[in-house]
């Protein structure tokens, strides 16, 4: 039996963002023909992108959520046409490092990207969403004043990607999910959680495909250096 070849789609790239290149590129009317499940942002890093079954979810650092019109333009975002096969149960899971290291064992190599996707009722998730930043601001410093949202007796889902250390340059290595409540009125990007009885997936990415933003400061930006470091401090869990 073949092999199915899944696409990973990718709006401009993780260094970029790291130097404020948050000018909107592509309209959420391309990223729709290219999948269903996804995370990224919104122009001038206004709020957190959630896709989820073909619905692309807009989570405000007002905590609001809505749902966004094709019209909308994003800097950054990543998606994929999710088939993941029969979900692997995850009785209990005490907080993010016993996902991801469960995470771990389903995925089969280190140099490949993996979409995943998580449902099921969550004891706590602590999430944050980007507040609009003016182009140019780097993202550690627009991720400083981002606002934090804490969530509990929560029904609703992960999803993102596992990207290999490799591809530091083009997407955050590592883990980066993003969460959106049932009711669709809770969500962020996924900095902690608790649950018990958790639905995980996973699909392996076979090919990737980047569309470079043809902006003027995308174009002219240095993109030479590593954003390993100003990535962690951005996306992590504040100590």
């Amino acid at each position: 039996m073949p092999l199915i070849t899944h696409t990973l789609y990718q709006v401009s790239t993780a260094t970029a963002l790291v130097e404020g290149i948050y000018q909107g590129a592509v309209p959420i009317a391309t990223l729709r023909k290219h999948g269903d499940l996804g995370v990224g942002t919104f122009e001038d890093l206004d709020g957190e992108m959630v896709i989820v079954d073909s619905h692309f979810f807009q989570v405000r650092s007002d905590g609001s959520v809505r749902e966004v019109e094709d019209t909308v333009l994003t800097p950054f975002a990543a998606i994929t046409a999710f088939s993941a096969g029969s979900p692997v149960l995850l009785d209990s899971c005490p907080d993010l490092a016993h996902l991801t290291s469960r995470f771990d064992v389903l995925r089969h190599s280190d140099n490949v990207f993996f979409a995943l996707r998580v449902d099921g009722k969550f004891d706590y998730v602590h999430t944050r969403a980007m507040r609009r930043t003016s182009e140019g601001v780097p993202l550690v410093r627009a991720a400083a004043v981002q606002p934090e949202f804490e969530f509990r007796d929560v029904v609703g889902t992960f999803v993102g990607f596992w990207t290999p250390e490799y591809a530091k340059t083009l997407n955050v290595p590592g883990y980066h999910l993003h969460f959106i409540s049932a009711d669709r009125t809770r969500g962020g990007h996924l900095l902690q959680c608790r649950g018990t009885n958790l639905r995980l997936q996973i699909q392996r990415e076979g090919d990737y495909h980047i569309a470079l933003p043809e902006t003027a400061d995308f174009l002219k930006a240095n993109l030479r250096r590593d954003p390993t470091a100003a990535l962690a401090k951005a996306e992590g869990e504040k100590r």
